[in-house]
């Protein structure tokens, strides 16, 4: 059994492996970019490569299970060790874990050991899971164990999906893939509504906007039951799934309006994570919208979900956790503003833009690729020496 503190002390690990977040966000950063340019040459018919299952599979298996799990499980075990005062995992292990998720990657680019890629694709998230749990329990911080459950389900998707691909089961490769976005908007749901008022009331300067009980309560049970239903493919009437989303769309954005993003526009670490925030009851509004109507597609809509809202999400949330996890004064490089405005840019031109001009569509899948590719690139280069580094201050992580 792997151990979570490993032999070796911080000062002598190199930087890279001191904690989950390092290795995971630089290279899940820069897989996203690589990613999304093998997507553009595989669609434009550049290169003769035969990925997993195939490339409209490989594409939306590797951003949401590849590129988006990496970050969340990179997030969430560094902030385990905030949460419960237990060194996180670094060193072997950790290395282990970076191992196995590159690995996958590697594998998912070819179509015929089929099996050997779904065990190794598969041992990450429970791997992280494990390496979660386990200080969250020895000190009895049951709180927390909220993401357990939601890493379990992300698990079984992700065992969907491959079962999916290697019987041949297309239809059940892409119900996993909108089940994954369904949790992982389940999971900005919770960390938003945790990070973004605090956040704002410390960057601001100004008082926390106190979450009210009954939205709280509301917009969590809600997106949970969207997950449930529409990630599972649950056939109900159509009133009822769009009174549903029209409901979950609506709390969501009361409760991002009581946090005043107006206050945030001189602050690009607030104002990236507002941005991405928005994108949820947006998305959610536009697959209501898709549900009733033949003008928007439902995976037109769902990247509202996923482009705009997990990628803003993400780069805006890696760029404040990696100065704050390094020792660093809250203040990125000019040039991150750049980054986030190209993938919240990114994220409208592959929805605004190919809803409102069809006859465009591949032309803005195009732009849109690109620029998503130059927001995480920025983000790489910048972050490259943060995150491969020490600390500023000497601490050790």
């Amino acid at each position: 059994m792997l151990n979570i503190e490993d032999p070796a002390s911080s000062s002598t690990l190199t930087p890279l492996l001191r904690l989950a977040f390092r290795p995971l966000f630089l290279s899940g950063s820069i897989f996203s970019a690589i990613a999304m340019l093998l997507w553009l040459a595989l669609l434009q018919g550049w290169i003769s490569l035969t990925p997993y299952g195939n490339m409209l599979l490989w594409h939306g298996h590797e951003m949401l299970f590849g590129f988006v799990a990496a970050i969340i499980l990179g997030f969430l075990l560094t902030a385990v060790q905030n949460w419960t005062g237990i060194t996180g995992i670094k060193g072997a292990p950790l290395l282990i874990l970076a191992g196995l998720w590159l690995g996958a990657r590697l594998l998912m680019l070819q179509n015929q050991w089929l099996l050997l890629t779904a065990i190794i694709d598969l041992l990450f998230i429970p791997l992280g899971g494990y390496f979660l749990a386990r200080p969250l329990i020895q000190i009895r911080q049951y709180r927390n164990l909220i993401f357990i459950p939601v890493l379990f389900a992300m698990l079984l998707a992700n065992g969907a999906f491959h079962y999916g691909v290697i019987n041949d089961q297309a239809a059940l490769s892409q119900q996993a893939l909108q089940l994954m976005i369904w949790l992982v908007v389940l999971i900005m749901t919770i960390l938003g509504g945790r990070v973004i008022p605090f956040f704002t009331a410390n960057g601001t300067k100004t008082p926390k906007a106190e979450p009210l009980k009954a939205i709280e309560i509301g917009t969590i049970a809600s997106t949970i039951l969207l997950a449930i239903i529409l990630g599972l493919g649950i056939e109900l009437p159509s009133v009822v799934i769009t009174s549903l989303l029209l409901l979950t769309g609506s709390l969501h954005l009361i409760r991002f309006i009581r946090w005043r993003t107006w206050i945030t526009l001189s602050v690009p670490l607030l104002w990236s994570l507002h941005a991405a925030y928005a994108f949820i009851p947006l998305g959610i509004f536009a697959v209501a919208y898709s549900v009733n109507s033949e003008l928007l597609s439902y995976a037109t809509a769902l990247h509202a979900l996923s482009a705009g809202a997990m990628g803003t999400m993400i780069i805006s949330m890696m760029a404040r956790v990696s100065l704050g996890h390094t020792g660093r004064p809250l203040q990125p490089a000019p040039l991150m503003s750049l980054a986030f405005a190209a993938i919240i840019s990114a994220a409208l031109i592959r929805v605004l833009g190919t809803w409102l001009l069809p006859v465009l569509t591949t032309h803005l899948w195009f732009a849109a690729a690109i620029i998503w590719c130059v927001g995480y690139t920025v983000f790489a280069v910048i972050y490259w020496p943060i995150l491969s580094q020490p600390r500023a201050d000497g601490r050790q992580g």
